[in-house]
């Protein structure tokens, strides 16, 4: 399963590491997914979503 969110289609990143003597180095910025369940026409559908878009989705209430 990959690291995307399923409403914005956002992945991972690439940065650098950058030390005090000002040395470079590659490193990775995930982002950060939550899995919720969305109300969708068919019913209910659990999802991957980032948090900017966790507050866009309308969600079942809570029983």
């Amino acid at each position: 399963m990959s690291r995307r969110c399923e409403i914005c289609n956002r992945g991972t990143a690439v940065a650098n590491n950058v030390s005090h003597a000002n040395n470079h180095s590659k490193r990775v910025q995930r982002i950060n997914l939550k899995n919720i369940k969305v109300v969708t026409e068919d019913g209910t559908k659990k999802m991957r979503v980032c948090t900017s878009c966790f507050h866009k989705v309308e969600r079942p209430p809570i029983p």
